[in-house]
């Protein structure tokens, strides 16, 4: 039992907001986390749409479809490197890009229609509340909390000291 547990992956919840700038230039540091760590940091992002921001709550529905359909977070990427497009063109952009990456758009529109994916992203948001956030992004590794929203510099070197201590405790 405690040898699946020492292989388990240090946890880093991302709330991030599908529209927003500074969740964007973040992913440089998601890279870099997970090319030093691969699969002994887990990246989860988790979904904090911002009521300033017209379309993030169909981008973050639109993303649990693309997940649904196993291309997850190359949808994310490609819509984080886009904020400025989706803030002009909305969810026309949200359907471009699943095409893009040869995904089902018309599952797409029809999710964003049916609302089958709002149950996770209100989960996601509560949670994300209920533990303090309140700007994107916010990282959550091990007990603690980091707001990018405010500023990212140093946040990387941060979540690295967090993720090797705990990693460390492990051995």
């Amino acid at each position: 039992m405690s040898e699946s547990t020492s292989a388990a992956p240090v946890v880093l919840d991302i709330w991030c907001e599908l529209e927003c700038p500074d969740c964007h230039q973040a992913l440089s540091d998601v890279h870099t986390l997970r090319a030093r760590y691969g699969d002994r940091l887990e990246v989860r992002l988790r979904h904090f749409p911002l009521e300033k921001h017209k379309h993030a709550y169909a981008a973050a529905q639109a993303a649990e479809e693309a997940v649904e359909q196993g291309k997850g977070w190359p949808y994310i990427e490609a819509v984080l490197a886009r904020t400025a497009e989706l803030t002009r063109t909305g969810e026309p952009l949200l359907l471009d890009i699943a095409r893009e990456l040869g995904l089902d758009a018309e599952e797409f529109d029809t999710a964003l229609i049916d609302g089958r994916h709002l149950l996770i992203v209100d989960a996601d948001q509560a949670e994300g509340k209920a533990i303090g956030v309140t700007g994107t992004p916010t990282y959550v590794i091990g007990d603690e909390r980091l707001d990018g929203g405010k500023s990212q510099e140093g946040l990387r070197e941060r979540i690295e000291e967090i993720a090797d201590r705990l990693l460390a405790g492990r051995d």
